[in-house]
């Protein structure tokens, strides 16, 4: 008996339904398989950003952990430093150092805050108690300079500055106001001439009183008149200044040559003063550096650094 044969319209819905089928049968796997591409990628990208977390704190906490450590035995070197002599022993060391997990570096120099906290450590020695003031800076604030020259100058004890390397511009203000210097070998000092600022650029005092030698002042500009008239006040400050720190040290001739020489800008600012030329000079240096002055310096290793201002 033969079966009748289904329309051509049914035989091809159900061939369409079967393609339907099959097509939706793929894009539920499709979107299977993307869910489960994402919830991996959702799941390691967790696990990446607890990793950094991790890096982060834990770079964090050892960065503080050994700064603690070197403040610690910094504080240790001072304390049987001070013991040994006698003294207070007070630091101000400025090295450039990096900040942060980039290393980005940070050049530290003299500022109003060390003048604040050298201050408070001179203030809380005994007035006949010695000082050594370890120094090592390149600059900077000249009134913070200047501030804390006075106040170790007005000191009754005993004033010895150690220079290890370098003090140059307001570091060597503040050794001027020592009782001693005492200078590596190899240490420097620098002139004391006054750099006024102007547009991030710096132009030395003396420099700018030439400018009216050169030209006339109807070719001069305003602001650089302004300038020259600003560093004839800066230099008569500052000679006013290291005479002040000398005087009752030394002859008067002998200050007088000591101002000329570091104040005239017959020289760079960046002019190294080693030891025999600052004893030829006229003041009072040597050289004799005890071991403990190196080995604090130890503790603070290039590039990285601080900037400490204390008593201990």
């Amino acid at each position: 008996m033969l079966r009748p044969r289904k329309p051509k319209k049914d035989r091809r819905q159900s061939k369409d339904n079967f393609h339907e089928t099959v097509r939706e049968s793929h894009t539920s796997q499709t979107t299977i398989r993307i869910r489960e591409a994402v919830r991996k990628t959702a799941s390691a990208l967790r696990v990446i950003n607890t990793i950094l977390i991790v890096f982060f704190f834990g770079s964090v906490i050892f960065g503080v952990a050994n700064h603690s450590l070197l403040k610690y035995h910094r504080r240790g070197i001072a304390r049987d430093f001070a013991k040994t002599r006698g003294s207070t022993v007070v630091t101000m060391v400025h090295r450039q150092e990096t900040v942060g997990l980039f290393g980005i570096p940070v050049k530290q120099y003299i500022k109003v805050e060390d003048a604040e906290s050298v201050l408070r450590a001179i203030r809380n020695v005994p007035e006949d108690k010695p000082i050594d003031f370890i120094v090592h800076t390149p600059g900077g604030i000249l009134f913070s300079a200047y501030q804390i020259a006075r106040a170790l100058k007005e000191h009754k004890g005993k004033v010895t500055v150690f220079v290890p390397h370098y003090a140059m511009s307001g570091g060597t203000l503040i050794a001027l106001a020592a009782d001693r210097i005492v200078m590596d070998k190899d240490a420097i000092l620098g002139p004391v001439d006054p750099q006024l600022i102007e547009q991030n650029r710096s132009f030395p005092a003396v420099s700018l009183l030439n400018i009216p030698k050169l030209k006339p002042w109807e070719d001069i500009d305003d602001s650089t008149v302004v300038m020259i008239d600003q560093a004839e006040k800066s230099l008569r400050q500052i000679r006013h200044m290291v005479k002040t720190l000398l005087e009752g040290r030394m002859p008067p001739q002998a200050i007088d040559r000591i101002v000329a020489r570091l104040t005239s800008g017959e020289i760079t600012h960046d002019y190294p003063i080693f030891p025999d030329e600052a004893k030829q000079l006229g003041l009072p240096v040597s050289t004799d550096m005890p071991e403990p002055v190196y080995n604090l310096m130890a503790l603070y290793p290039q590039p990285g650094g601080n900037s400490t201002s204390r008593a201990g």
